[in-house]
């Protein structure tokens, strides 16, 4: 059976800030306190990816890596989108690498962000994905 959720990450080959961020992502997992988790890595220069990735309606292009969280649903039998309890107020963790409408990052290259979506980061999503269980 599937896991609970899935963390769906929106890369591209030869890219180091996709490394780094599944590298971030990956060492979270292993960690037994987030094995409801699943990562699955989605290439946007692929035809899969590019679907997986129009399908997410939610991350800006010019901002990859990303990642969006998604639950498993046992009705439908696919992984969904998991909302953003928070889009009415700023998360002091994410700040504006959040996604607004589902719960996810994406990559800021702004001044403030510096291009980095750290480990908290990264962490402060997947606790909000699970403090929302159904």
């Amino acid at each position: 059976m599937a896991k609970k959720y899935k963390v769906v990450v929106f890369g591209k080959e030869d890219c180091d800030k996709c490394k780094t961020l599944n590298k971030r992502l990956d060492d979270l997992l292993a960690k037994e306190e987030w094995s409801e988790f699943d990562k699955h890595y989605m290439d946007v220069l692929t035809p899969d990816g590019l679907v997986e990735f129009s399908n997410a309606e939610c991350v800006n292009p010019q901002r990859i890596p990303a990642l969006m969280v998604t639950r498993y649903n046992e009705e439908s039998g696919t992984h969904e989108p998991v909302p953003n309890p928070k889009m009415d107020r700023a998360c002091e963790v994410c700040g504006s690498t959040r996604l607004y409408q589902h719960l996810g990052l994406q990559t800021d290259y702004s001044e403030r962000g510096r291009g980095v979506i750290t480990p908290r980061m990264i962490e402060a999503v997947l606790a909000d994905a699970r403090d929302q269980a159904v």
